[in-house]
Parts: C-alpha cells; sequence; structure tokens
C-alpha cells in the first residue's frame, strides 16, 4: 500500500487512466471486428464505410496516447491492404 498521499493520489489517477484507456481500446478493436466480418462476408460496400470508422477510432486512440502512433499506423495499413484484397478478389 502506498504511504504518501502523492502515492495514494496516483494510484487514483493510475486507475482512472487505466478504465479511459480501456474504453477506447475496447471501441478501437469493435470497430476493426466489425469491419474484419464485413471483408469476411463480402460486404465490400458495408466494409468500406466500417473501415472509415475503423481508421477514425485508431486515430482518436493515438492521438490521446491509448495506442503508440505506430501501432495505429500499422494497423490502419495492415486494414487498408485487407480490403483493396478483398476488392480485386471480386
Amino acid at each position: 500500500m502506498a504511504n504518501t498521499s502523492s502515492a495514494i493520489k496516483a494510484i487514483r489517477v493510475i486507475r482512472r487512466r487505466t478504465l479511459y484507456n480501456a474504453m477506447y481500446k475496447s471501441a478501437t478493436k469493435t470497430a476493426v471486428r466489425k469491419f474484419e466480418r464485413a471483408v469476411a462476408a463480402g460486404r465490400i460496400d458495408e466494409a468500406k464505410e466500417l473501415l472509415i470508422k475503423a481508421v477514425s477510432r485508431l486515430d482518436k486512440a493515438a492521438k490521446k496516447g491509448v495506442i503508440h502512433p505506430n501501432a495505429a499506423a500499422r494497423k490502419k495499413s495492415r486494414l487498408m491492404r485487407r480490403l483493396n484484397a478483398a476488392t480485386k478478389a471480386s
């Protein structure tokens, strides 16, 4: 257990930030999952709309420091490649 008042406050802040980060990570993962399901089902038009939402979520998470900007860029790149491959296949 923390001994100083500043350490106790730091614990409170960390708990708040952890919940906040979990919320953003969860929303991001959900957006990516919806996109991947649409691509797997062959719904290209729907996938294009969901890609925009997923990219937006990734950008917001990176901007707020929830995920590293390079990780967001990598994930966006992979999503774009997946959509392009599905578009060419259909």
